[in-house]
């Protein structure tokens, strides 16, 4: 399956991942092997972490050539994603595949992406069984909705962390995202929409957090939606 030809960057954000990330970059490795050409990369970037989570990284690459840690002051998981997409893009990827490290997600499930990536300008994984929680679930649908009143399109999962999107296409649309924007993936997925990109969405599984705390709680969520409903309303004019 591997085609020399697609340069793949598989890219992560990383925020005290420790408990996680070993397993993480166990799990996907394996895929930018077997589907990367010898150009291809995993890279995860590490968000300012406060735990030992970049010093497992480097540990991790010593016996692994295609992955490359990087670290950055923390901006959250939004402008990390955003910064994983011009890294990819100046790199000269053909194809970025994005996903989060706190295990969640299946690499199982990325070859039936791969196998659509010359047929859409990015497919994105539909958390229709998630099993993280209410709360998440009734922040998705309630994302759905406002999408729909502020931008007119009617989005599946707008904020999937597991996207494969030709970099082709990415190039034309990237500088609309503001930089250091928080939720760069939503904003794609509406651009994308607006401009009737050819995009596929494809169930995916959605596991529990598999170790670690999550960054986000309630209230945060909260704060980052009246936030997000500001900057859509700001965002809808220029767009």
């Amino acid at each position: 399956m591997k085609t020399k030809n697609d340069v793949l960057y598989i890219v992560m954000p990383a925020y005290n991942e420790a408990a996680n990330i070993r397993q993480v970059i166990d799990d996907w490795y394996p895929v930018i092997k077997k589907f990367g050409g010898d150009d291809s990369r995993l890279v995860i970037f590490d968000d300012g972490s406060r735990d030992e989570t970049f010093s497992l990284m480097l540990d991790e690459k010593k016996t692994r050539p295609l992955f490359e840690p990087i670290t950055k002051p923390n901006s959250g998981h939004g402008a990390t994603v955003l910064t994983a997409y011009h890294y990819a893009i100046d790199k000269n990827a053909d194809f970025i595949f994005q996903t989060d490290s706190d295990g969640q997600t299946l690499p199982a499930e990325f070859e039936k992406f791969w196998k659509l990536r010359d047929s859409f300008d990015m497919v994105i994984g539909n958390r229709n069984n998630r099993q993280d929680g209410l709360s998440r679930k009734v922040v998705t649908r309630t994302l759905r909705i406002i999408l729909r009143l502020v931008f007119g399109v009617n989005i599946v999962d707008a904020n999937t962390p597991f996207r494969l999107i030709k970099v082709a296409t990415l190039k034309n649309f990237i500088d609309k995202i503001p930089p250091d924007y928080n939720l760069s993936n939503v904003l794609l997925s509406v651009i994308y929409a607006k401009y009737n990109l050819r995009v596929k969405y494809l169930p995916i599984t959605f596991r529990p957090r598999q170790g670690g705390v999550n960054s986000i709680n309630l209230r945060r969520i909260i704060s980052i939606g009246w936030q997000a409903l500001k900057d859509f309303i700001k965002l809808s004019k220029e767009i």
